[in-house]
């Protein structure tokens, strides 16, 4: 018995297999959010220094999925990150690394609060868009 597919039929599979992949994957993650209250008076200090951190952990960490950094409008000082990486043994690695430990160093007298929570999705939906 012969079994083929044509081309029509095999990208709308590998374009769901691949989707389904990368959704069960980025569930399967390990998330967290950091609410940061930052020192009004070297906030932009703050912001280069996290800036700095997050492009140095994706460019050299394969663990580190994706950071969304968000600050509230009417308190630019709050900031909220929200954190992914593919395991918890990811993250585990990625606060032992230099430009992480350098991060830290940095911001220690500019972090005021900071609060961290593990959290499970339980939804999402989006249209790809870059913030820098």
């Amino acid at each position: 018995m012969n079994f083929r597919i044509s081309s029509a039929a095999f990208f709308p599979v590998f374009f769901f297999l691949l989707a389904s992949q990368a959704v069960s994957q980025h569930i399967s993650a390990y998330h967290r959010i950091a609410r940061i209250t930052v020192d009004k008076s070297r906030l932009n200090e703050y912001l280069d220094a996290l800036h700095s951190q997050m492009s140095a952990a994706l460019k050299n960490e394969k663990g580190v999925l994706e950071y969304i950094a968000v600050q509230e409008k009417d308190n630019p000082e709050k900031i909220i990150i929200f954190e992914t990486y593919a395991s918890p043994e990811a993250y585990q690695l990625h606060i032992q690394t230099e430009h992480f430990k350098k991060y830290k160093a940095t911001v220690a007298d500019m972090v005021l609060e900071l609060e961290l929570t593990d959290v499970v999705p339980v939804a999402r939906r989006s249209k790809k868009m870059s913030v820098n």
